[in-house]
């Protein structure tokens, strides 16, 4: 089956991203367990290809996506904004301080060298993108007449019954 995609200029975006963006923390050339300075970057698959298509084609792009608000939300959020993507429908949850209830999650990014791949760990508990629920976000308004998107962009990594992750983009909307 093809794709529907609107025709340009009828829509407020180019494409509409739904997915968790972390802070992704990269410790150069060294392996995470031995690093003492790590560079901040934000991150996710999603929302990589958003940014991707801002900043390499010009598209006007945006993630849905929801943070805790808390010092780590924030900088990811100036990140976003610093790659052109439209943080319009970002959602803010209050953070207990701790992160017992919500947080934000982290990505730890090793390079690979020679023959070792790249490595990666997640730490991603109780993020506040785990918890969106129907209704979350208003997709009546997003994609009704004043906004809209010529692409929508999502994944699911659950995985049930040891069946592979499957794409749901339907039940969210």
């Amino acid at each position: 089956m093809d794709p529907f995609v609107h025709k340009s200029g009828n829509t407020r975006w180019d494409s509409l991203s739904l997915g968790e963006v972390m802070l992704r923390l990269d410790p150069g050339d060294v392996r995470v367990h031995t690093a003492r300075h790590f560079t901040a970057w934000e991150g996710g698959g999603e929302y990589n290809v958003a940014r991707g298509l801002r900043r390499c084609f010009g598209l006007r792009t945006a993630i849905a996506t929801t943070f805790a608000d808390n010092a780590v939300g924030r900088l990811v959020e100036d990140f976003i904004l610093q790659g052109g993507v439209d943080t319009s429908l970002l959602r803010w949850v209050p953070y207990d301080g701790v992160g017992r209830i919500v947080r934000n999650g982290l990505n730890f990014t090793e390079r690979g060298f020679g023959l070792r791949a790249a490595a990666g760990c997640s730490d991603r508990g109780h993020t506040a993108i785990s918890q969106v629920r129907r209704g979350d976000f208003d997709w009546d308004t997003i994609f009704g007449p004043a906004n809209g998107s010529r692409w929508f962009h999502t994944r699911s990594r659950r995985r049930r019954h040891g069946r592979r992750p499957q794409i749901r983009h339907a039940r969210l909307l």
